[in-house]
């Protein structure tokens, strides 16, 4: 599983500028079953998404694909961590530790 944080790195008004872009990106990676929460920060100057794939290259090539990333306005810190425990909702993603 992964932590994506964005930090943004435009003017909030630039990032406002592709943010339709970026939703509807954020809807294919849900529909394609990458996603599993997103959302802004508080105070927002970036954004949080738990994700999840079979290997690091394959979130760090998804998150390269985002609008807000083309465009200049965010980068990425990926963090992959083992989800030994989670929430009744989230069993299938759960894994052995080690």
């Amino acid at each position: 599983m992964f932590v994506l944080e964005l930090s943004y790195t435009a003017p909030i008004e630039a990032v406002d500028a592709v943010l339709e872009a970026h939703v509807a990106w954020l809807e294919e990676q849900y529909a394609a079953g990458f996603f599993l929460a997103s959302g802004p920060k508080n105070p927002r100057d970036g954004g949080v998404i738990l994700a999840v794939a079979d290997d690091r290259a394959r979130i760090e090539e998804i998150a390269a694909g985002d609008p807000f990333v083309t465009a200049g306005v965010c980068a990425y810190r990926v963090t992959e961590f083992v989800a030994t425990k989670t929430a009744p909702g989230l069993e299938r993603y759960r894994e052995p530790l080690g």
